[in-house]
């Protein structure tokens, strides 16, 4: 590794980070828990993934050779992933490597490439400007997210938004994991839509509840992010995510500090006079119901 590979990647993580997965009360669950807590299939989870597929081979057909998923490496990613290899659809799969992600993260980009080598898939991973990275830790501190949103959005925006950019700059359409029920400011999302450049947006996944996906998960043996065991259903860089507590929603783990209407990194962002989704349940009921 370079020296300015390590300057990206080496930063502190926070002084409450270590401590938060024992914050929900004990030690991090066993493996496997994510899937015994809320594997369960909703009614109409096979007409769910018809549909999910259908749109994926659409977008395959209407975008040949110009679409990509950018995965998160999150669960609902590692979902749509599997479907494209199963189905070995012309899909490319693209990931953000921002220099800050757990190891746990960084760890599946090889395996996503081990665990579908018959189907032949690859991960393009895009990186952040060194340069820009540097000027900003320099200029701002390695604590920079923490005293203010304005600085918080200007690390997504070297780390996350600037090579995003680069991942789509020659294509026609993405797709990405986006459920409705992940928080308030995407329960207005559709399947189909247009990203702020006119291309295409396929969120295949945008009906799927939280039980569907670890349903999915379990029947067909996705690798997923252990870290998801020691309930971080939102994973994102390791300074911005810890574990979430019983009765905290989905993304209440990320930017935790700032204020819930402002908890986006900008990749997919709204506009205000689009709808919003009514408050979600908190996860509580989704440990309940398995009770």
């Amino acid at each position: 590794m370079s020296d300015t590979s390590s300057l990206i990647s080496t930063l502190p993580l926070p002084d409450d980070t270590e401590g938060a997965v024992s914050s929900i009360g004990g030690p991090p669950p066993a493996a496997g828990s994510a899937i015994k807590l809320y594997a369960r299939a909703s009614a109409d989870f096979e007409a769910k993934l018809a549909d999910t597929i259908a749109l994926l081979k659409a977008a395959a057909e209407e975008h040949p050779g110009q679409v990509v998923q950018a995965t998160s490496l999150g669960v609902e990613d590692m979902i749509l992933t599997d479907l494209i290899a199963k189905h070995r659809l012309p899909i490319a799969i693209g990931t953000l490597e921002t220099g800050m992600l757990h190891a746990e993260t960084s760890a599946l980009i090889p395996t996503i490439e081990s665990h579908y080598a018959a189907e032949g898939l690859k991960v393009e991973a895009y990186h952040p400007q060194a340069e820009a990275v540097i000027e900003f830790v320099r200029t701002n501190g390695d604590k920079a997210m923490y005293k203010s949103i304005d600085l918080r959005k200007g690390c997504c925006g070297i780390r996350k938004i600037e090579p995003l950019g680069r991942m789509l700059a020659k294509r026609t359409g993405w797709i990405t994991g986006l459920r409705r029920e992940q928080s308030n400011n995407r329960g207005g999302m559709l399947a189909r839509e247009q990203d702020d450049k006119g291309r295409a947006k396929f969120n295949p996944l945008i009906e799927w509840t939280w039980g569907d996906v670890w349903h999915y998960v379990q029947a067909h043996k996705v690798p997923y992010n252990p870290l998801h065991d020691q309930f971080m259903p939102s994973i994102g860089c390791a300074p911005c995510t810890r574990a979430i507590a019983v009765g905290e929603d989905f993304r209440a783990g990320r930017w935790w500090w700032e204020d819930e209407s402002a908890k986006e990194c900008g990749l997919h962002v709204h506009q205000p006079d689009e709808p919003v989704a009514e408050e979600l349940p908190p996860l509580v009921s989704s440990i309940e119901s398995k009770n």
